[in-house]
Formats: structure tokens, C-alpha cells, sequence
């Protein structure tokens, strides 16, 4: 009857209450819609977004999936990322472990022996002792439960910081590939263009060698070959130093990088559907590890005002003890003890007052942080979605821009092939059009270096 007793007491304990604060999820200051959108592109904000689809969608280009993949697997961030997430699964288990009681055993074996002397006879003892022990800190208050489970707040937290940079190792390795593709395009209109350059000077240099033009032609002519020509050096250290970046971010030493579609093949939709905003507080892995650490934070709290109230131990221990080996598991050899111990509080100096005060500080930080991150995120996105309307109308007028350029300096060279003109006329416009031509590459890049952006404000990257 007495054990009946014993255990009910003991259950009841272990099921006290627990202090602190529940963690209820704040209130978030969320926009109708993101401002960015075009006003026909607002009535469809509603629709799935870009940012649930995965990034095999989003990026088509087969080699540029083949080298997200390779990073995915030996990026060192991620790798990184996921090493933190078994270190935090570690810290659960021993949180975790602090709610229940610990049970150890032991055994001593000991002789003792004296020879005979004048003062005393001789003699010789054996002892022999096996115990099992158990001691338990009741969580009363829930010191222990909030504490594990903030530390499964930090798990979640870790887990969802190792989604965020998988998001952003997506949108890295795909901006530095379109950038790589962008430069190679950029060296095969300057390499056309030196070639083109390099036949006009050599038929401006036939011209004045039979004193057709003067010598002031072909050194206009030769200004043309060495503006191209000093583009190629710049644009091939730009490729290889790219490339470099490529490799490192797939935990590769660093090498050559396979491409696949050319610059002006790269998929580029003609909107973006960026879907609710409400919907961003799900998706987005940052705001979500902001979360679970603010509720990691709010859960500290309850461990810093358990620390106010008794502490109740519990201790036993069971066994055997004699002083004969061959009697210690026979005969009136077995003992126990059982205890019990409060322990409260008296005077800490303030102590216990300011943990709770940091632990408050902390979880006002925490929550602080939380809306700060997702007032970002909205910014994000929304610089993102202006990025990608604006770059698309810029290319636009720059392809425009280009087409007049390119015009002209078939004009002019027509104009200076029937004598009209001098090669002044075609020096200018054939540098309008080379520095048109690669202005459109540019634009190009940033189209596609905005969709990057829209895809990683969204939240997406991390699906796989």
C-alpha cells in the first residue's frame, strides 16, 4: 500500500505545471499585394506562385540543373548547414534526457590482510558490494519541458537556416552561370567584331597605299581593331575568374565549366506570378528559422522563472554488502536507501530576477528580429518584381537602340565607300554599335539576373 502511495505521489509531481509564457504566433503587418506589379499583373497576384515551383521548373537549361545538383550535394555551406542540424539534434537529446531520472550500478571487491606483530594477531577481511542507483530532479515547474522545448525550437530553426542557404546556393550558382554565358557572348561579338575590324583596316590601308585616303583613315581604322581588340584579354580573365566561382560553389577545386544554352536561349516568362503575400511567411525558410527562434527564446523564459521554485530531488539506491564474498547474494547481505531533498531559493542577489529579465530581453530581440525579417522579405520581392518589369522594358529599348546602331554603321560605311564622308563618321558609329551590342548582352543578364531575384525573394530554391 505504502508503494501505491509512493508512485502516486511521485506521478503526480512529475506532472506539475509549467511555468512561463505559451508562445502564441504574432500578429504580422501584411501588404494587400506586393508593389512592383504591374496594375494587369495585380488582378492575378492571387495565382500559384513562382516561388512553389522548383527550380528544375524554373531554370530549363539541362547543364545549369546538372551543376545546381552537383552543388546541392558538395557545396560546403550546405554540407555545413547540415552538420549544425546533427549537432542541434544532438543538443535535443541531451535537453531532453534532463526530464528523466538517471540510473547507474556499481561493484567493489576489496581484501585486506595483516601479518601478526606483537601488538596485534594477524588477520584478513574480504568485502564485497553491488549497488544500483537512481537519482531524479522532479520537473515541478517545467524547467526541463520548456527547455527541450526550445531545444527543439533551435532543431527547427537549424533546419529551416539549412533550407535558406540551399535557396540561396540555387540563385548563386544560376546568376553566376547566366554571368558566365553572358561574358561568353560578350568575347564572340568582340572576336566578330576585331575580325571585321581587322578586313576594314586592311582595305582602309590599300586605300592609302594607292592614295585614295589619307593616312589619318587608317589610323581611325586602327583605333577600331584596338578598342575590340582590348575587350578580349578583360572578358577572358571575366570567364576563367567566373568559372572559378562556378567551381567553388559545387566544392570543386577550380576548373573549366561545361555550359549548355547560349545567353539568348535562357527561358525568360513574361510574368512572374509572385501569388498572396500571406503566403510568403510559409515559404520563405528565413522568416520560418526566425520564427522557431523566437519561439526557442519564449520558451527561455519559462526556464528562467522555474528557477524561482523548490527543487525536488529524488535518490535510492539498492544492493548487496558483506563481508564474505561467498554470502553477498545470500543471507542478510541486501540494503537500500531512499531520499528526498528540497531544495529553495533564499537570497541570490538579484540574480534569479535579472535571468528572467534576459531571458524576456532576449525573447523582445527574438520577436523584434522576426518582424524585421519579414518587413525584408516584402522588400525583397518587391525589389525584385520592379528589377524584373524595368530590366525587361530597358532591354526592349536597348534591342531597339542596338538595331539603330547597327543601321548606322552600315550607312556610314556606305556613305564612306561612295566618298561622301569621311571614316570619322564610321569610327563613331561603329563604336556606337559595338558598345550598343554589348549594352544588349547586358540587358539580357539582367533580365535574367532579376527572374534569380524574384525567384529567391519568393522563397523558392529549396524544393527539390
Amino acid at each position: 500500500m505504502r508503494k501505491l502511495i509512493a508512485i502516486a505521489c511521485i506521478a503526480a509531481l512529475g506532472c506539475g505545471c509549467t511555468v512561463g509564457p505559451n508562445y502564441k504566433k504574432p500578429t504580422a503587418n501584411v501588404p494587400g499585394s506586393y508593389r512592383g506589379l504591374a496594375p494587369e499583373e495585380a488582378e492575378k497576384a492571387a495565382a500559384n506562385s513562382i516561388g512553389d515551383q522548383k527550380w528544375s521548373q524554373v531554370f530549363e537549361d539541362q547543364q545549369l540543373q546538372s551543376l545546381i545538383r552537383t552543388a546541392l550535394q558538395q557545396n560546403y555551406d550546405v554540407r555545413i548547414a547540415g552538420a549544425r542540424i546533427l549537432q542541434a539534434q544532438a543538443q535535443l537529446g541531451i535537453t531532453r534526457a534532463d526530464q528523466y531520472p538517471s540510473v547507474g550500478g556499481g561493484a567493489e571487491i576489496s581484501d585486506q590482510r595483516s601479518a601478526r606483530s606483537s601488538f596485534l594477531p594477524a588477520f584478513e577481511r574480504s568485502t564485497g558490494q553491488v549497488n544500483i542507483s537512481a537519482a531524479w530532479e522532479l520537473d515541478f515547474w517545467g524547467k526541463f519541458r520548456r527547455a527541450t522545448e526550445a531545444a527543439r525550437a533551435n532543431l527547427l530553426a537549424t533546419e529551416w537556416a539549412r533550407q535558406e542557404v540551399i535557396t540561396t546556393l540555387v540563385a548563386n550558382v544560376s546568376a553566376a552561370y547566366f554571368q558566365l554565358r553572358a561574358l561568353d557572348l560578350e568575347l564572340e561579338i568582340s572576336k566578330r567584331t576585331l575580325a571585321s575590324r581587322h578586313e576594314s583596316l586592311r582595305l582602309t590601308s590599300v586605300l592609302a597605299d594607292h592614295g585614295s585616303t589619307s593616312m589619318l583613315d587608317v589610323r581611325q581604322a586602327e583605333q577600331l581593331v584596338f578598342t575590340a581588340a582590348a575587350e578580349i584579354p578583360s572578358l577572358e580573365q571575366q570567364i576563367e575568374q567566373r568559372e572559378n566561382l562556378i567551381s567553388i560553389l559545387m566544392g570543386r577545386n577550380p576548373g573549366p565549366v561545361v555550359r549548355g544554352q547560349e545567353l539568348t536561349e535562357q527561358k525568360r516568362p513574361p510574368e512572374v506570378p509572385p501569388g498572396l503575400p500571406s503566403s510568403l511567411l510559409e515559404r520563405r525558410a528565413d522568416i520560418r528559422a526566425a520564427e522557431h527562434q523566437l519561439i526557442a527564446a519564449n520558451a527561455q523564459i519559462g526556464v528562467a522563472r522555474a528557477a524561482y521554485f523548490p527543487q525536488i530531488s529524488l535518490s535510492g539506491s539498492a544492493g548487496f554488502q558483506s563481508a564474505a564474498l561467498t554470502d553477498l547474494f545470500s543471507g542478510p547481505a541486501g540494503a537500500w536507501n531512499f531520499g528526498a531533498s528540497l531544495t529553495q531559493p533564499i537570497f541570490t542577489a538579484g540574480r534569479l530576477r535579472s535571468n528572467v529579465r534576459l531571458a524576456e530581453a532576449q525573447q523582445q530581440a527574438a520577436l523584434l528580429f522576426y518582424e524585421q525579417t519579414i518587413q525584408g522579405a516584402f522588400r525583397d520581392v518587391s525589389d525584385a518584381l520592379i528589377a524584373y518589369r524595368k530590366s525587361r522594358e530597358f532591354r526592349t529599348q536597348q534591342e531597339l537602340l542596338f538595331q539603330s546602331a547597327q543601321d548606322a554603321a552600315r550607312l556610314s560605311h556606305m556613305r564612306y565607300s561612295g566618298g561622301v564622308t569621311g571614316y570619322l563618321e564610321v569610327l563613331t558609329n561603329e563604336t556606337n554599335a559595338f558598345s550598343a551590342e554589348l549594352g544588349l548582352v547586358q540587358a539580357q543578364l539582367n533580365e535574367l539576373l532579376a527572374l534569380v531575384q524574384v525567384y529567391q525573394a519568393l522563397g523558392g530554391g529549396w524544393q527539390q
